[in-house]
């Protein structure tokens, strides 16, 4: 019997709490997955996401309430048990072994199948397509896994999920942000695995991007503070109307401040003419100081390449930069950096913080200077400003100086690394993504830190795939289509509906 025949919730979760040190992190939670259905959940960083499936799946123990998959209370505290009556998770981390092949990959956690003493190689390909089956993924089975797409890897986790137990059938399939690392021509691929997956299933997908809740989820359980803040079914619900549950009206507060920047009355501070790399094809911009521009388009039109040629990381064939009318010199960075530069890369755990120092180190790398006395380094007085920046931008855990930088969620490391550059007081900021991957509630003290920015007196050039990022942050949006200018949108303009029409029409007068 699979789980959308089976009567009873694939998860109920009743009542429950869990406390660490005296701060309660759950209070009073009430949970059900219905088989056959999607449920979202969401929650900025520190709702209590993290712990609620980490108690569905029996790592932690609750101090009250209960769990149920299937109609059946799970024992507390035991992993063992849960995935025996059939819950079944796949986390950001998958756990996938790349040089093995998709085949060895499904069936390691499980006996292979023999015959007369040795593994039948017909019945390990048997199961393991029963598996691929189960969410639709279409891979060859002797593929091996560092060589699939990002979402085909979190597929064949998937497929592992449902890869057959003798002890239990799947009921329950927890994912935990599956799309956060994935870039988003692979997102709608990963959908589609997972509608797959629930006509098998019940399925809980926590996520922090607000529209695949809209196009996957029946039902949407909003978490703030470790409690039950709302639930509601997807059906009727508008966007604005869940980002007002996750944190409040943030976005329209956002375009209030930014409609109040002195946008372009100030002086041209950063001035691109004509530069060509080998995706970009003559890119003309100004950004005058206190201003936000945009920069928008969709994957591949360039729009990734924009910020990283202008501050000499990508090398440019043609064209020239200006800083506060000093020329940049191409291909290098350092140089961008000395003429008041600031550059927050898309990808923040490759190239925006170093993993293995601390997010003391990370921070007061970009200038030294402050903290020196007779040869030496104070770190009390790096902790010192490590702790304004801690409480100004909200980074958690408060006193968390001497972690290392990989130890803090996708969230906090954003906050480290914006700190790591606005520390410089720069003269122009330039932002990739600047909330990729990060939740509702860190975008809000983001967005702050860019106004902010704004506010005194740096020019901001902002790259976004969000388009209702763009239009809540900018004064101006530079629209791109395979590497060429199509589009330049100013005041009552920028809008996300003529934003994102600018970014697929096929001819669109360039504004002058």
């Amino acid at each position: 019997m699979t789980a959308a025949q089976h009567r009873d919730p694939a998860l109920s979760v009743r009542h429950l709490s869990k406390s660490f040190g005296g701060s309660a992190a759950l209070t009073d939670v009430d949970l059900d997955v219905l088989p056959g259905h999607v449920h979202a959940l969401v929650g900025e960083n520190g709702s209590g996401k993290s712990t609620l499936i980490k108690i569905i799946s029996g790592y932690h123990r609750p101090d009250s309430g209960a769990v149920m998959i299937g109609g059946a209370a799970v024992p507390s505290g035991n992993p063992d048990a849960s995935h025996a009556m059939g819950a079944r998770f796949v986390h950001q981390n998958l756990g996938l072994i790349h040089s093995l092949s998709v085949l060895d990959n499904l069936l390691l956690q499980r006996a292979f199948p023999t015959r007369l003493g040795t593994i039948s190689r017909r019945g390990a390909e048997a199961a393991a397509a029963e598996a691929l089956a189960a969410v639709s993924l279409d891979v060859s089975l002797d593929a091996l896994v560092g060589d699939l797409t990002p979402a085909e890897r979190t597929g064949v986790a998937i497929a592992r999920a449902f890869s057959r137990d003798p002890r239990s059938a799947p009921l329950l399939l927890v994912l935990d942000e599956p799309t956060a690392t994935l870039p988003e021509r692979e997102v709608s691929k990963l959908l589609a695995i997972t509608r797959a997956a629930a006509r098998e299933v019940g399925v809980l997908y926590v996520t922090h991007r607000l529209d695949e809740v809209f196009e996957i989820a029946e039902t949407v359980t909003v978490l703030r503070d470790g409690r039950v803040h709302a639930r509601t079914p997807v059906a009727g619900l508008t966007r604005p109307a869940l980002v007002e549950q996750l944190v409040g009206n943030e976005l329209t507060e956002v375009s209030r401040q930014s409609s109040a920047l002195p946008g372009t009355d100030g002086q041209v501070v950063l001035d691109v003419r004509g530069i060509s790399t080998s995706v970009l094809q003559d890119v003309w911009l100004q950004v005058r100081a206190g201003e936000i521009v945009g920069i928008a388009g969709i994957t591949g039109s360039g729009r990734e390449t924009v910020c990283s040629a202008v501050f000499g990381a990508v090398a440019k064939t043609a064209g020239q930069v200006l800083a506060d009318g000093t020329p940049l010199p191409g291909g290098q960075p350092h140089a961008s950096i000395e003429a008041g530069v600031a550059m927050i890369p898309a990808d923040r755990e490759r190239y925006g913080g170093i993993p293995g120092l601390t997010a003391r180190e990370n921070l007061t790398v970009t200038g030294l200077r402050p903290h020196w006395r007779t040869g030496l380094v104070r770190q009390r007085s790096e902790r010192q400003e490590g702790a304004r920046w801690f409480r100004d931008l909200d980074i958690r855990p408060a006193a968390g100086y001497e972690l290392a930088f990989r130890s803090f969620s996708g969230g906090n490391q954003q906050k480290l690394v914006f700190a790591k550059w606005l520390r410089t007081r720069p003269k122009v900021l330039l932002i990739d993504e600047p909330t990729q991957g990060v939740d509702i509630g860190a975008k809000a003290a983001l967005h702050g830190q860019i106004l902010q920015a704004a506010r005194d007196g740096a020019a901001v050039l902002v790259s976004s795939a969000d388009t209702d990022e763009l239009a809540a942050l900018c004064n101006e949006v530079v629209v791109l289509q395979w590497g060429k200018v199509v589009a330049r949108l100013s005041g009552i303009e920028v809008t996300q509906g003529s934003i994102a029409h600018a970014c697929v029409a096929e001819s669109y007068e360039v504004g002058a």
